[in-house]
């Protein structure tokens, strides 16, 4: 008899080479690069290749990848009249996307369509919070990389390099990260033979679960409501003895520091270097000392490190987005590494049937209508 284990976190179910989490020693390696490397060198499609194939792209290799997912940007009219409907019901981004993601394989052959679901999902979040917004699609535009074409098709005009590249390092950061639930439900639907479209829109709906996806917006909620660093302390006490978790800190993999707090951390600081923006990235540095030397008081013992939603928080509000934005940004990232593990399941060739262990009673003697 197999041991229940209730949320599967001991047993292995899949064998990767797409990345690697070690959550006591605080690393992420993203197909054989730790992620401080990745993002201080790569590009998001080179990052996308790297994971789809095994190995960097070489420069005739990036620009076929490039052109493809240029080419697929535009998204089937079906899938607009999806978004337009969602909006005018007000429906959240995040539902509005997986409604949407069903009909990324629209007009597209079975060869072009991983890359055809991965520029159409960044193509569908954007224009959605356009949508929203209460502004007209706009058309796009297949010079910009992955990045800049996302707030291109959610602002209507071209971003600056600087908030390009942090957005890019942040879909670069949350390409992928192990088998978490979302990955894990595109391998189970991958592995019943279905197809790329219903694995990743089942994807989307594992995301949605606020235990998974998680809601970065809260940490910066904090960081605003404290206002001034001289207040942090006694607003953090304050929190913790009222029994409020300090969002932004502690993750359930690492025990120490979230490698990719460091890395949008860095991005952070190097968008937010002037101005107004300086100072919140200050306010935030200094919330996030506090909070460390706090935490470690009053909850010792308890590893409750800063983790990859504080500082995606901080950067996505530096790159100009509204929160309701941050998860749909999230899933149009993940999708490349979504992507990778079915491809990757595929060759198993094997269908993922865990065992359950029946509690219920057994030989019930059957009781009338009547007599219920």
């Amino acid at each position: 008899m197999s041991t229940f284990d209730p949320g599967l976190a001991e047993v292995l179910a899949a064998e990767t080479r797409l990345s690697h989490v070690d959550g006591e020693a605080g690393e992420l390696v993203v197909g054989g690069y730790p992620l401080e490397v990745l993002t201080a060198h790569a590009t998001f499609e080179e990052a996308v290749y790297l994971l789809w194939y095994g190995h960097l792209p070489t420069r005739t290799e990036l620009a076929e990848l490039q052109q493809q997912l240029a080419q697929l940007r535009e998204l089937p009219s079906l899938t607009l009249d999806v978004l337009s409907h969602a909006a005018a019901d007000g429906r959240p981004p995040i539902d509005a996307l997986r409604m949407a993601a069903a009909t990324f394989d629209l007009g597209v052959g079975e060869e072009m369509l991983a890359a055809a679901v991965l520029a159409r999902m960044g193509t569908a979040a954007a224009t959605y919070g356009r949508l929203r917004a209460g502004h007209a699609p706009v058309a796009a535009k297949p010079e910009l990389g992955h990045a800049a074409h996302f707030l291109y098709l959610l602002e209507g005009v071209v971003p600056d390099a600087e908030r390009a590249r942090a957005l890019e390092i942040y879909q670069m950061t949350v390409a992928d990260h192990g088998l978490n639930a979302s990955t894990f439900t595109a391998r189970v639907i991958t592995s019943t033979g279905s197809d790329l479209v219903s694995a990743v829109t089942g994807a989307l709906g594992a995301l949605k679960g606020p235990l998974h996806g998680g809601a970065p917006g809260p940490a910066l909620e904090m960081v605003f409501e404290i206002g001034d660093a001289a207040r942090a302390e006694e607003v953090l006490r304050a929190k913790l003895a009222q029994g409020e978790r300090l969002m932004g800190f502690g993750h359930r993999v690492y025990k120490v520091r979230d490698p990719r707090a460091d890395v949008l951390a860095a991005a952070a600081s190097s968008l937010m270097a002037e101005g107004e923006q300086q100072e919140l990235y200050r306010l935030a540095k200094a919330v996030e000392e506090t909070a460390l030397r706090v935490l470690a008081e009053l909850k010792p013992g308890r590893r409750l490190d800063t983790n990859v939603e504080y500082y995606t928080a901080l950067l996505l509000h530096g790159v100009g987005l509204e929160a309701d934005m941050f998860t749909p940004l999230f899933a149009a990232g993940r999708t490349a590494g979504w992507i990778a593990h079915c491809h990757e399941q595929r060759t198993v060739g094997r269908i993922i049937r865990p065992q359950s262990r029946y509690i219920g009673e057994v030989h019930t003697a059957w009781t009338p209508i009547d007599a219920r």
